[in-house]
């Protein structure tokens, strides 16, 4: 748990549990925090941090925290901001506005130089990123049994029923997935697609 140390309202530093510190010229050993009341450290000037909502990070960019002293309740309250990643893709363009391309070694007056492709430079959106993710899972569970798909077209040996569900099963909820987050409208309703994948368990 982590404690505010507070002087005339402001904040001075910060102290974990099981940690000496010096305050206010005054030293506490490192048992002050676990074994003392909370009256007992906020009249010491130590303040227990109570940590906010912070936003999931694969689908937001997250800021700070701040810090605000709450002498009502002898605690600092931190604050995380957010903001929303990118949700579809973007083609990327200079400050003039004009396209930008892939990079690739190349020459310039006859000397090796990074030229621009005929490639656009793309940057992936939060959609393109999970349907790729979607589509990684799906080839992880159905690598195991791989193996008897190629021998049944090899040497034509029958596909046990109960793996042919369960691929068939994969396959289904990828494709469910896919669809359901190119959909999206909002990071919000992506965040509540990815949170209710039902791969089937083999």
């Amino acid at each position: 748990m982590n404690y505010a140390l507070i002087n005339n309202g402001a904040i001075t530093g910060f102290v974990q549990t099981d940690v000496a510190f010096t305050h206010l010229g005054k030293q506490y050993s490192a048992r002050f925090l676990r074994t003392s009341t909370k009256d007992e450290k906020v009249a010491a000037g130590v303040f227990e941090v109570v940590d906010g909502a912070r936003a999931d990070e694969r689908f937001y960019w997250v800021t700070g925290p701040s810090y605000r002293v709450v002498e009502a309740s002898g605690t600092v309250e931190s604050t995380f901001s957010s903001t929303a990643k990118l949700l579809e893709d973007r083609e990327e363009v200079d400050e003039q506005g004009n396209p930008m391309y892939v990079k690739v070694l190349g020459e310039v007056n006859g000397e090796p130089a990074m030229v621009d492709s005929e490639e656009r430079l793309v940057t992936k959106g939060l959609k393109s990123q999970w349907i790729s993710q979607v589509k990684t899972i799906a080839g992880s569970l159905l690598a195991g049994t791989d193996w008897m798909v190629i021998r049944k077209a090899e040497r034509d040996v029958a596909i046990p029923a109960d793996v042919q569900t369960y691929r068939a099963a994969v396959v289904t909820e990828c494709d469910r997935l896919e669809a359901a987050i190119a959909a999206c409208e909002s990071v919000e309703a992506l965040i509540g697609v990815v949170g209710a994948q039902a791969w089937p368990k083999a």
